[in-house]
């Protein structure tokens, strides 16, 4: 499979009150294409400093992130902000959709940093919310207005708005309740059966199944690996490959 990203030696080190804390200790990894890849482990093991880290957001104290073949952990601050435009979709626990914009809106401020033809980007984004499931009555409303889940969905779109060749979530479930949070798991699914690659990191198990590869971190570094193959609504061999996997990691 083609890769995405590859890191080689890729170590962070934080400084707290005089003592150095390692979080990512030499981590060689790859990152295909097309994949729904799942990161997870415990609190404080270096998940999300990981995520950052492969998207750019956070530079590495050592080692190298190349990503489509260009290692970006040469770039500067600029460079690295032009690159994650093109590049990366973002996804959070809390969606910062910008609250004095509408829905539409927010997705148009995104697109806008890539496209010139506002006719265009607006088909585009009108397009991104109905496979969202956003009906078109809430385009206009402000985030204040809208559900956890549809804010969370939005965002998603907005990750989605300058086609990235990667999109990144760091615990997109984490702050809804079990039925808005499957809707929202339901359409990473969906974009990822058409060809869009994911990384996300989450401490559920219900999310992680979605995923056809799991990654364990531990002490800041990859533990463990597991190979799920595609999503399928009612696996039960999934759910107790994962299980068993996880139990093995000492989830």
């Amino acid at each position: 499979m083609k890769n995405i990203i590859e890191t080689k030696k890729l170590c962070k080190t934080f400084s707290n009150g005089g003592v150095q804390q390692h979080v990512l200790k030499n981590v060689d990894l790859e990152i295909y294409e097309g994949d729904f890849t799942v990161i997870m482990g415990a609190s404080g093991a270096g998940k999300s400093t990981l995520l950052y880290s492969l998207s750019g957001m956070d530079k590495p104290t050592l080692g190298s992130v190349s990503f489509c073949g260009t290692e970006i952990t040469k770039m500067n601050t600029d460079e690295l902000a032009v690159f994650r435009r093109s590049n990366c979709g973002f996804v959070f626990q809390q969606v910062y959709l910008v609250e004095s914009m509408s829905v539409l809106d927010n997705l148009m401020a995104a697109g806008l940093l890539v496209y010139r033809d506002k006719k265009t980007l607006a088909r585009k984004a009108g397009e991104l919310l109905k496979s969202v499931n956003i009906d078109e009555s809430l385009w206009h409303k402000f985030p204040s207005q809208i559900s956890g889940g549809e804010a969370q969905r939005v965002g998603i779109a907005r990750a989605l708005v300058n086609d990235p060749k990667l999109v990144f979530a760091d615990e997109p479930t984490g702050a809804l309740n079990s039925h808005t949070g499957k809707a929202v798991l339901d359409t990473l699914t969906k974009f990822n059966e058409k060809g869009q690659s994911i990384v996300m990191v989450t401490h559920d198990i219900t999310s992680a199944r979605r995923g056809n590869r799991i990654l364990y971190v531990k002490d800041g570094e990859i533990a463990g690996e597991c190979n799920l193959g595609q999503y399928v609504t009612g696996d039960k061999e999934r759910h107790q490959k994962l299980n068993d996997f996880l139990a093995k990691m000492g989830w």
